[in-house]
């Protein structure tokens, strides 16, 4: 009998285009209006899947860009691999979808879209996503499936710019009936790299993560910060009632504070969305992994260092080999206060987030103001 593998890929993350019609701030790919060479073809994409699905595991496959629409056989794809079983959901911008691709995306067995809404009016938004329309867009998107019974989550990229609107855009994701809220807390790489100095200071960092807890168990869906991977450190340090607050910004909005990879999960019925199924803060090489739309594989979209190319060597091997997925997976390759942290088996730091400040995937977690104490090993 085959031993069962330590880690399994419950979550990977597909950009299958990198054409995007729209020009966000934070783009991690830098995503252009155009079309881009060297893309997966249809039966590259196809044999892609076929090799995931071999791994027998109910994996969430993310259908990402780019603009994942922008590509004309998406549905195709999505539909081959639902008969595969694979759980596959998709990252829109909104704009293009109509009656006639929301009939497709519930036919080709799409289970859930997540809308990007990067601010809680149209102004805000619209500056942050780089063209005029785009939140209008996105709630008509919005709209058009609900008409059509489509399950779809709210994601924000948290920066300066917006961190003050967290509360009223959870208010708009509520309103809209969104099934999950999932901030995600900037890495500066891609365009983002530009707004390095719109990333939150640690303090602020933390603070944000703390509302996100104390918020998480008053509203009606499910919600939880992505590459915000020490959220599980916070959660565990503070398990009593805590007084409701209106703003995530501490002090600043009254609020003082007392001293995880996101979006799709899987819930036990066997739908995306609870922490069932998270294994900790970073899930890059450990559950997690990125395919750019030329098929080189990373820990995550955040972090541009090669894993493998599926051109070259499958999937499944580059998962099982590859240099990069296996220091992640060994706990003592993490350098720096978070290598001496008691929470390092539920936190992980943001591997990303290290490189892109320090060039070291495996240095520590450079927004976490947390000091370690003695290491639990029970944790």
């Amino acid at each position: 009998m085959e031993n069962k593998r330590e880690f399994v890929p419950r979550l990977i993350a597909w950009e299958i285009t990198r054409k995007c019609h729209l020009a966000c701030k934070h783009c991690r790919g830098g995503a252009r209006d155009t079309d881009y060479t060297g893309e997966l073809t249809t039966d590259e994409a196809l044999k892609l899947l076929d090799n995931i699905a071999t791994f027998n595991e109910p994996i969430i496959i993310i259908l990402t860009g780019g603009e994942p629409m922008a590509r004309d056989d998406v549905f195709e794809i999505a539909r081959y691999g639902t008969g595969l079983g694979l759980r596959m959901v998709m990252s829109p911008c909104g704009q293009l979808i109509d009656d006639e691709s929301a009939e497709k995306i519930k036919a080709s067995g799409i289970q859930r879209l997540s809308f990007s809404i990067d601010g809680a009016t149209a102004e805000s938004h619209d500056s942050f996503r780089g063209v005029p329309g785009a939140f209008e867009g996105t709630m008509r998107g919005i709209e058009i499936c609900k008409k059509h019974g489509i399950e779809y989550q709210v994601n924000t990229t948290v920066t300066k710019l917006n961190v003050d609107e967290l509360p009223d855009i959870l208010e708009l994701s509520l309103e809209i009936g969104a099934v999950a809220f999932n901030p995600f807390l900037l890495v500066p790489t891609g365009r983002g790299s530009d707004l390095v100095d719109m990333e939150l200071s640690p303090d602020e960092y933390e603070r944000v993560l703390d509302w996100v807890r104390i918020k998480a168990a008053e509203v009606d869906l499910f919600f939880k910060p992505t590459c915000a991977p020490h959220y599980h450190r916070i959660i565990r340090q503070k398990k009593g009632p805590e007084p409701k607050v209106k703003s995530p910004m501490g002090a600043r909005m009254g609020h003082h504070p007392g001293s995880h990879g996101g979006g799709h999960r899987v819930k036990p019925s066997g739908h995306p969305g609870s922490m069932s199924s998270l294994t900790r803060g970073c899930m890059g090489g450990v559950s997690f992994a990125f395919i750019s739309h030329i098929g080189e594989v990373q820990i995550c979209g955040f972090l541009p260092v090669k894993c493998g190319d599926v051109r070259e060597k499958d999937f499944v091997s580059i998962w099982d080999t590859s240099e990069v997925f296996l220091k992640l997976r060994d706990y003592s390759n993490i350098g720096g206060k978070c290598g001496r942290c008691e929470f390092i088996k539920v936190c992980g730091g943001c591997r990303a987030r290290a490189y892109a400040v320090t060039g070291d995937y495996l240095a520590e977690e450079p927004l976490c103001s947390y000091e370690p104490g003695k290491r639990a090993e029970s944790l």
